[in-house]
């Protein structure tokens, strides 16, 4: 008799696979976390305390952000808001940009904004210029530049801000237009890219959304999933930026990136992109080293590379979009650093 018996499937393979799927970015910090706790309780701890200085610094944009997100998806103003950016994008991307490098976000500040941007349906070129300009400069920063690398630096940092906006959006834009990038968003992440269906099917908003219990509901969802998509995130991020800080001296930075030419210059570039210092640690650093003889543009270039690739700014990207626009980003960064630094390094020597 021929045996009909199916095999039975194995439910801790099945449990493991989906807790993995849902939850491994929060079972990879955890692993991380413990395995340096393991081995070095001490920097455990203070990785640890980082994480949470770092999220409690990041909360009032992380809520403002995902407050005004889940207000415009409960009330229809995404609609709105995605069709603002698309009427005309070569102006929008110059808005954009200007916007993004006097805007006082920081790094991660400006994370749960890009967020809601581009789950509105706001076209990717006009936030990859927003963000390739906002962790560059903010008006706190250029004050401090100020006073450590003198007015002339400042100028220098805004106007490589801006440029590196303007030009990574008008990039973009033409390679959208050419077919790339029709999805930029990653799989559950949205509702898609500049094809949004707030903008492909308007309705009037509901401003008053509360009176609507499936809009209630809907700004519930709205909000916790955003809140948990930017927190496992955020928090991956800020423990790999602890055990960067720990483990990477800032002397060891400081002689890589030392020396005059060109080279340096290059060299500043590759450097600041993974050994990213905090934005206002890096000033004296910088300083010290063009006392000692560093070339300026080399400065300009490290502070540049590492704002626009600081682990949460990069990991942000990562989650949100595809691999696409992660290379796209990462590629803008070095080439638009590199090129900032070229210029300001020929503008000082004439």
């Amino acid at each position: 008799m021929k045996d009909t018996t199916q095999p039975h499937p194995n439910r801790g393979a099945v449990f493991a696979r989906r807790l993995w799927t849902d939850y491994r970015v929060w079972l990879t910090t955890a692993a991380i976390l413990a395995f340096v706790t393991a081995f070095d309780p001490a920097q455990g701890a203070e990785s640890l305390g980082f994480v949470m200085t770092a999220l409690l610094a990041t909360a009032p944009y992380l809520l403002l952000s995902i407050g005004l997100a889940a207000y415009a998806g409960a009330t229809g103003a995404d609609g709105l808001i995605a069709r603002a950016f698309t009427g005309a994008p070569v102006a929008m991307i110059l808005v954009a940009a200007a916007f993004g490098g006097l805007s006082p976000f920081c790094s991660c500040g400006v994370i749960p904004l890009i967020a809601a941007l581009l789950v509105m349906g706001v076209p990717l070129s006009a936030v990859m210029a927003f963000w390739l300009a906002s962790p560059v400069i903010d008006p706190s920063m250029f004050a401090l530049t100020v006073g450590v690398l003198g007015f002339e630096f400042a100028v220098a940092k805004t106007m490589a801000a801006i440029g590196l906006g303007v030009t990574g959006g008008y990039i973009t834009l033409a390679l959208t237009r050419a077919g790339a990038f029709a999805d930029p968003l990653r799989e559950g992440v949205g509702n898609a890219g500049c094809g949004a269906s707030s903008v492909r099917d308007p309705k009037p908003p509901v401003w008053k959304f509360w009176h609507d219990a499936d809009r209630r509901a809907k700004f519930s969802r709205e909000a916790i999933s955003t809140t948990l998509f930017l927190a496992k995130w955020l928090t991956l991020a800020f423990v790999l930026e602890s055990l960067m800080i720990a483990f990477v001296p800032a002397d060891l930075v400081a002689r890589a990136v030392g020396g005059e030419g060109i080279g340096s210059i290059l060299t500043a570039t590759l450097v600041g992109v993974p050994a990213y210092l905090n934005g206002y640690a890096a000033l004296p650093l910088v300083s010290g080293l063009v006392e000692q003889g560093m070339a300026p543009g080399a400065g300009l270039a490290f502070l540049v590379a590492g704002g626009v690739t600081s682990l949460p700014a990069a990991i942000a990207v990562w989650a949100l979009a595809k691999r696409s626009v992660f290379v796209l980003y990462v590629a803008l960064a070095l080439s638009g650093s590199l090129v900032s630094g070229l210029l300001f390094q020929a503008w000082i020597g004439a």
